[in-house]
């Protein structure tokens, strides 16, 4: 039913959906065509579902989504140590999810979630394997296809065909060009394309638009130098780059990102 505005009121399910019971729908969720949603998801207010896409699993999606036909939401995990363990999907807020994406529970071998953010913008047939951890604003173009384990910070862009090896981390704001193939962590902030993966500098436009300042955006180059463009080991690049937050405090926020990656990074950064 829809109120004077148009605007749905109570949950909307198409006559041929399937709800199953024990399945939790909140206000001005709607459920299209031939959908399935299976018993232990729960999808919160605002959310809507198009047909012919099937959600089961421990599967929680937040609020305002919009989730494109024949996607497949929840399933189990590609994996064949998984056994039936009682793992889960978590979708945040406000997320685009175009058509034919498949999105999996995650396994006891990690967290045991895998993880989608709030405002992410995830285009047609992307992959999310098993205990991925995706954070918030970023935009995977088509096809983009993570294995297991993966971890993608904020604001990160993946052109389409791109594929990430598993346990690969992206730092947040840095962008892989179309078809990249992305074996090794990739910092935060950096440009990187082709295969053998390489980087071609910083992301300075994004940062831009996202209202980095000049003085902040000159810390990142210097970053970039230190790992790229000096000849340094990377033990001795993460000494330059430490020791930029006293020269640069407005942006030692910047400066901490790049350190905490670096410390977490467990494949070996691109270089």
């Amino acid at each position: 039913m829809h109120d004077a505005q148009g605007a749905l009121t109570v949950a909307q399910i198409h006559p041929t959906a399937i709800i199953e019971p024990g399945a939790q729908l909140g206000e001005n969720v709607s459920v299209d065509a031939y959908s399935i949603v299976r018993a232990q998801v729960r999808i919160d207010e605002g959310t809507r579902i198009g047909p012919h896409c099937v959600i089961e699993g421990r599967t929680t999606i937040g609020r305002d989504n919009r989730i494109f036909q024949f996607c497949s939401l929840g399933a189990a995990p590609q994996d064949k140590k998984y056994a039936g363990e009682p793992t889960e999907l978590h979708i945040g807020d406000r997320n685009t999810i175009r058509e034919f994406c498949t999105f999996n529970l995650g396994t006891v071998q990690d967290a045991g979630v895998t993880r989608l953010g709030s405002d992410n913008w995830i285009m047609a047939y992307v992959h999310l394997a098993h205990d991925c951890q995706v954070g918030d604003n970023t935009i995977f173009a088509n096809n983009a296809t993570l294995g297991g384990h993966v971890h993608v910070g904020d604001w990160v862009i993946l052109g389409g065909l791109t594929g990430v090896h598993q346990f690969v981390k992206i730092g947040p704001h840095a962008i892989a060009g179309f078809a990249s193939h992305v074996s090794q962590d990739v910092p935060p902030f950096m440009t990187v394309a082709g295969n053998p993966l390489s980087v071609h500098g910083i992301n300075a436009e994004g940062l831009r638009r996202r209202g980095f300042t000049p003085e902040r955006i000159a810390a990142v180059k210097q970053m970039h130098r230190a790992l790229y463009r000096q000849g340094l080991t990377l033990a001795d690049a993460r000494k330059a780059i430490e020791t930029m937050a006293q020269d640069l405090p407005n942006a030692a926020v910047d400066v901490a990102t790049m350190t905490a990656f670096l410390d977490r990074s467990s494949r070996g950064i691109v270089r």
